[in-house]
């Protein structure tokens, strides 16, 4: 009878890197739930609604330019940088966003443009931050243990974006510096954590240069018809049904329930996930694995559709719950082989690449989901969005047979041949 793997939280450096993962994604989604109110709430005053949500969704594309810009030269970056520097001094930049945004709201001050020019800095800060904490990741606990620490990474990450909106919602409600200073003091316990986590040694890089290890990560991530699969999936899926740029105009103008309202709105998905990826820590997905993440890509689309045809609180909540516990299967599965199919000397490149293409979904998402509502209406974006990610779920379950046929989370026997090599080496 074989030992149970010990848990990821028995190895110090992964508390401390969950610890500064929790911090800072609080503190982004207490930041993210109120620049969008903001945004919105201080067009509304001038403008119609529609002209309100194509605002809204340039605040995506504020988010998303610098992750287009940056992202793949920062992943040869987390590839050849002490990725801890790296996570320390994005971490460090968005706390200097959170005192600006405390500032800018105890002034009074009714401006937009402050609010788009914090929204590019934190779009700099996560270009930075993603990589280099996707790629530490796997160089904290030892293989055979990676899928349970993924898990807990994605809980982590629920838990701020279940507990950020509502904080960020209600908070807001209560004195509108509020949840500003909150992110500020989340984000410094999340700095201090990062430099409580010793050295981690890092496989030589091979000596290209920028643009060749640029080349070698596009053409790995292309070459691979599981990882490429994976994050191409994410990308159409999200960019298509993705629906939290428009929820400001559900909360306001649709549903009706003001900022605490859209606190909920924003958290149900988290929620939904949360429970999943909680069940995943005990429960692994066994076999058929790429099966069951083109499953959950269909549901989360389906329950899209019924959030964009809902009128009622309770209906709306229960569609996002189901959306985001769909999506956390897929996230999970999608993270895993991206992960385990990836040699540690390609991670901080092949992590970029993954994190432009999920930074594009969401960001994009955003950008697209805040122009269809402008030309179409809320209700109409949303559930066309729907629809033509279904689409999309069948189109790539025939594209990439071999991610759809994946079985298990197991690491290849490629990888662990290479970490025996590695350790021989004394690089692990």
């Amino acid at each position: 009878m074989t030992d149970k793997p010990p848990s990821p939280f028995a190895y110090p450096a992964y508390r401390a890197f969950f610890v500064a993962k929790l911090g800072s994604t609080l503190a982004q989604m207490l930041m993210v739930i109120v620049i969008g109110w903001q945004v919105y709430d201080m067009a509304r005053a001038t403008m119609s609604v529609r002209e309100s949500a194509f605002l809204l969704g340039m605040v995506g594309l504020a988010q998303f330019a610098p992750v287009f810009l940056l992202s793949l030269v920062v992943g040869v970056v987390a590839d050849r940088v002490d990725r801890r520097m790296i996570a320390r001094a994005a971490v460090a930049l968005e706390l200097l966003c959170a005192l600006a945004l405390t500032a800018l709201a105890w002034s009074g001050a009714q401006l937009l443009w402050p609010l788009f020019a914090v929204a590019v800095l934190l779009g700099v800060a996560r270009a930075f931050a993603s990589p280099s904490l996707s790629a530490l990741a796997p160089n904290l606990v030892p293989p055979a243990i990676l899928p349970t620490a993924i898990a807990w990474n994605s809980i982590g990450w629920q838990i701020g974006a279940v507990l950020g909106p509502v904080a960020g919602g209600l908070s807001y409600d209560l004195f509108p510096p509020l949840p500003y200073g909150l992110s500020a003091l989340l984000l410094l316990a999340a700095l201090v954590s990062l430099f409580r986590i010793p050295p981690v040694l890092q496989v030589p890089h091979s000596g290209e240069n920028v643009l060749e290890s640029v080349k070698d990560g596009l053409n790995f991530v292309r070459g691979n018809q599981i990882v490429f699969g994976a994050i191409s999936l994410d990308l159409a899926a999200v960019i298509l049904a993705g629906a939290t740029a428009m929820l400001p105009i559900f909360a306001r103008d649709i549903l009706e329930v003001g900022p605490g309202g859209l606190g909920l709105l924003r958290a149900a998905p988290a929620f939904g996930a949360g429970i999943v990826a909680l069940w995943l820590t005990q429960r692994p997905l066994g076999r058929r694995v790429g099966l069951k993440m083109f499953v959950n890509v269909g549901i989360f689309s389906t329950a899209t559709i019924l959030f964009g045809l809902s009128t009622t609180l309770w209906l709306s909540v229960t569609a996002l719950v189901v959306l985001g516990a769909a999506d956390m299967v897929s996230v999970y599965v999608r993270s895993s082989l991206i992960q385990l199919h990836t040699p540690d000397d390609k991670r901080g490149r092949v992590s970029s690449v993954s994190m432009l293409f999920v930074s594009a979904s969401n960001e994009l998402g955003e950008f697209r989901a805040g122009v269809s509502a402008a030309a179409f209406g809320a209700v109409e974006a949303t559930v066309i969005g729907g629809v033509l990610a279904l689409g999309v779920t069948l189109l790539w379950s025939r594209l990439f047979p071999a991610l759809r046929d994946a079985d298990r989370l197991d690491v290849p026997e490629a990888m662990k041949a290479e970490s025996i090599r590695a350790k021989r080496r004394g690089s692990i």
